[in-house]
This record gives C-alpha cells, sequence and structure tokens, in this order.
C-alpha cells in the first residue's frame, strides 16, 4: 500500500519502528568518538527565485515526473499524506494556506520537502504574490541538505504541468489537437506549455471569469508556443470546440457540466487540492473512465472526494492510477469514452523536480 493510503495510527506505528530499526543497526560496540563525528556538514545552496525560473523549464520535467508516476504506482516511491497548515485571518497574519509535500523515489540521489503557501490574498495590496514556497532538497546518501530553493510556486507549476503532458500523452488519442484551459493563471501555463511538449502544434481554446485575463492568456501563449489560441465566451463553447480539456480554478463551484462534452474528450482536472474545492459535477465522475494521481489523496482532497460523499462512487470505481497506465498496466484511451484524469499533487512529482532542479542549478 502507498504511504499516502495509511492511517494515521499505522503511519506513527511505521515511524515507529523505522527508528527501532535504525537503533538496531548501530554496532554495540561503535566507539563514541566516532558517534561524536568532529566533521560539519556543509550549508545547503541557496537559489533565489530568478535563478530557478531563469533555468527551469517544463519540458525539464517530464520524463522525471513520468518515471516518479511509475514508480508511485510500482510502489518505490515513500510519499506521506500532505500536511496542510490554515493561517487565520487576524491583526498580524493572514488570512492564507500552506502545504507541506514531499517523497523519496526509491535509487535516487535526493529527496524532496516542499512548503507551498497559497491564497494570502492581502499580499496583493502591497503589490507582492499571494503566496511564496521553497522546496529543500536533501541528499539521500547521508541526511544532508543540498539547497534550499526559493520558488514561490513556481516548481510547483511546473511538476503540475508535467503531470498535465503526461496525461495528454496516455490519455487522448494523437489525434486529440484541440486543447481547452478553463481558467488561465499560472497553472493553466504551465499546463500548456507541457501539452506542447507533448502535442506539438495543437489549436488552443481559453475560457475564464476575467475575460481580459484570458485574452491575455491566449496572447502570451501563441507567441510563446506557435499555436494558435482563441479566448471564448462560455465554458459550453470551450468543451465543443475541445477534445482536450484541462481545468484549474481554485473555487469550490464545478465550472462545466458533462452534457457539454463531446465524445472521447479528456477532461484534466488540477484545481482540486483541498476538501473545500470542487470543480466536476459528480455525475460525470461516476460516469467516466476515471484516473487518479494517488487514489489515498483524491478520496480526501481531489474531485473523487465529493462523489464518494455523495454516493456516488467508491474508491472501486477508480479505473486507474495514473503510474499504472505510464507502466502499461491498464491501457489509456481505448476508444470514445469519456476520461477524467484527477490531479492533485504528489509528493513523488515534487521529489522528481526537485532532484530535477538539483542536478540544473548545482551546475550553476
Amino acid at each position: 500500500a502507498f504511504e499516502a493510503q495509511r492511517s494515521d495510527a499505522a503511519a506513527r506505528g511505521s515511524v515507529h519502528r523505522h527508528h527501532m530499526l535504525a537503533r538496531s543497526r548501530l554496532p554495540a560496540a561503535l566507539p563514541l568518538r566516532r558517534l561524536l563525528s568532529t566533521k560539519a556538514i556543509p550549508p545547503p545552496k541557496l537559489f533565489d527565485y530568478a535563478t530557478v525560473t531563469s533555468h527551469i523549464h517544463v519540458s525539464d520535467a517530464i520524463s522525471a515526473v513520468e518515471a516518479a508516476f511509475g514508480a508511485l504506482a510500482r510502489g518505490k516511491v515513500d510519499v506521506p499524506f500532505p500536511m496542510h497548515i490554515g493561517i487565520d485571518e487576524t491583526a498580524s497574519a493572514g488570512p492564507g494556506d500552506c502545504h507541506i509535500k514531499g517523497g523519496y523515489v526509491s535509487g535516487e540521489s535526493t529527496w524532496t520537502v516542499k512548503l507551498a503557501c497559497v491564497s494570502f490574498y492581502k499580499n496583493v495590496a502591497d503589490g507582492l504574490p499571494p503566496g511564496g514556497g521553497i522546496f529543500v532538497v536533501m541528499n539521500a546518501k547521508n541526511g544532508a541538505p543540498l539547497a534550499v530553493i526559493q520558488e514561490n510556486r513556481f516548481l510547483t507549476d511546473v511538476r503540475t504541468g508535467a503531470a498535465g503532458g503526461i496525461s495528454v500523452k496516455y490519455l487522448t488519442k494523437p489525434t486529440d489537437k484541440t486543447v481547452g484551459f478553463i481558467g488561465t493563471g499560472a497553472i493553466a501555463k504551465s499546463m500548456a506549455r507541457a501539452t506542447a511538449a507533448v502535442r506539438p502544434g495543437f489549436t488552443g481554446f481559453a475560457y475564464g471569469a476575467d475575460a481580459e485575463m484570458a485574452q491575455s492568456f491566449c496572447d502570451e501563449m501563441r507567441a510563446e508556443l506557435g499555436c494558435e489560441f482563441t479566448a471564448v465566451g462560455s465554458a459550453e463553447e470551450l468543451c465543443a470546440s475541445a477534445k482536450v480539456v484541462f481545468t484549474q480554478t481554485p473555487g469550490s463551484a464545478t465550472v462545466l457540466e458533462r452534457s457539454m462534452l463531446q465524445p472521447g474528450s479528456t477532461v484534466i482536472a488540477s484545481g482540486s487540492d483541498q476538501p473545500t474545492k470542487q470543480e466536476l459535477p459528480v455525475d460525470l465522475l461516476a460516469n467516466c473512465k476515471y484516473v487518479c494521481d494517488l487514489v489515498g489523496q483524491v478520496s480526501k482532497v481531489g474531485e473523487l472526494r465529493s462523489a464518494l460523499a455523495a454516493g456516488a462512487m467508491t474508491e472501486a470505481d477508480v479505473y486507474a492510477e495514473l503510474g499504472q497506465v505510464v507502466n502499461g498496466d491498464k491501457p489509456g484511451r481505448e476508444g470514445d469514452e469519456i476520461i477524467v484524469c484527477d490531479l492533485t499533487g504528489t509528493g513523488a512529482q515534487d521529489a522528481a523536480i526537485g532532484q530535477v532542479a538539483w542536478e540544473k542549478l548545482s551546475k550553476l
């Protein structure tokens, strides 16, 4: 079973057993002078936001994240359940949220812990982004910190985009070259870049509550990717135009209806990562081929949570985890079925992008 799917009690027991095992491995006669090492661990390297954003790209991450999904499905990734810290609004703080994720892919030389802060909307009045974040990349051989990477959610968006590109690769037909984006913020841009890496020359459509923002998204992506992009006036118009639909919105209201989708459509949803969020209606989830990144996680914070709560689905109704499709254990796109891929973001992805970032940045 995956680490994320363990109960809290089982996880605590596992931690205790790990500590006991670690102590049992210490040689009984190991001299005290060897335990009290005189060598100092070198300080971690610090990489600022400008350095990170100018050297790391979505295309760098796709193969590493794909491999991480495959390893996750084989049980080769240690991924604890995400931690959430709510910052309530007071005179001296908030409001905001902090998400802490991490993981280790077996056999890799690093592991990563990520702290991502979001929804600090009061920052806007001070001319600041609504959150920030860091990645801490650790040496998997000796436990020493290698790097503290100030990424302000940039690497999170990159690895999320990579997951979207992988979903396009495995869950759509090669001829599906009409791609829609509901929600046109930073994650949508990352999804578009990843899609261009696996499906070059696609035609894009965009819809958002802010029409000016949607048009700006289209203009930027058209110039950057060399693909045609058109802003449309509704989710219904977008679904009628696109066979692949990305949703990446922050709210709790559903953004499309099952009846809007064309036969053979693929919906890749990444907006739900908390129990209060929901982008897709329950009747769509219950009547599709449902794929997700991690069952134990989507059942609590993803789209599946709402279907479970409504009694419309059980965990047994999940067709596959994305890593199972990557590994060839389950087929992806088979015909004109409706496929939903629910992406909540896993520590496996963070471990993968942390390794990629370290390998590139450490050479600067």
